[in-house]
């Protein structure tokens, strides 16, 4: 045999080698690959909250997030503090630029958009707290617990870590006077109606609603409102809670369905 055959013999084996290699590739099963699902993580609705990523997972994952859920099951992490708090060019009840005066930046120019709109309407709103650190919240809940024990001072106050005042994004609100500020008696006032009615067309809800105690794991509360961003309508028009909306754990440590099913 020349050397010539030779080589063609060699040429036309290596091709039926790589042909048979070929086609034992594609009669491969490939191997199933499970996927991979946060527990307890279930994907909310996105109605274009700000830029801010929402997420349903543990807060500790994203307490920066525009629709952070904060109660009793999820809660902040002891060292978070807002990197844009600022302050809001809106009156409150005390003239000290201080610690409670503070909201992060988108939170703060939708409330000045809100107590504007308010005062063309004729009411005039204050603010009574806005952001909270988690030290200041521990003292203070602490104070409550020397004062009224700990199961009651938990119906009206935050666990240190659990208060959504630490997000930079609720605030308390009352009348312009300070009359009923932060008490049961605030929701008969015309501050109250005002918020409940037109707070939601400005990116905010009353975070605490009535009825909503199994799901928040906070009493009926008309003066707080949380800035929750393009999801503000949809909450309002079903009459629902931010966990609600979000489908994550309430405080009773259970996954919520939507109760009209969107």
């Amino acid at each position: 045999m020349s050397k010539y055959s030779v080589s063609v013999v060699l040429i036309v084996f290596l091709i039926l080698n790589i042909i048979g290699c070929s086609k034992n590739l594609d009669t491969q099963t490939p191997p199933k690959v499970k996927p991979i699902t946060l527990k307890n993580s279930p994907t909310p609705k996105n109605d274009g909250i700000s830029k801010t990523k929402i997420s349903a997972v543990t807060l500790t994952s994203y307490p920066a997030s525009i629709a952070a859920v904060v109660n009793k099951t999820y809660y902040m992490p002891i060292d978070y503090i807002p990197k844009d708090l600022v302050y809001p060019n809106v009156p409150f009840l005390f003239n000290e630029k201080i610690e409670k005066r503070k909201m992060r930046s988108e939170a703060a120019k939708a409330l000045e958009r809100l107590f504007a709109a308010a005062k063309k309407d004729g009411i005039s709103l204050s603010g009574v707290s806005a952001y909270r650190s988690y030290a200041t919240q521990k003292v203070l809940f602490n104070n409550y617990v020397k004062r009224d024990g700990y199961e009651k001072a938990r119906t009206y106050s935050a666990i240190p870590g659990t208060s959504e005042h630490q997000t930079g994004l609720g605030i308390d609100v009352s009348g312009s006077s300070g009359k009923c500020a932060a008490a049961s008696c605030f929701a008969k006032t015309k501050e109250a109606t005002w918020l409940s009615k037109h707070s939601a067309e400005y990116g905010f809800i009353v975070r605490y609603p009535k009825g909503k105690e199994s799901i928040t794991g906070y009493k009926y509360e008309p003066w707080h409102i949380r800035y929750v961003g393009n999801i503000s309508n949809p909450i309002k028009s079903r009459g629902i809670t931010l966990e609600e909306y979000l489908h994550v754990y309430s405080v009773s440590n259970k996954i919520i369905s939507d109760p009209l099913n969107y």
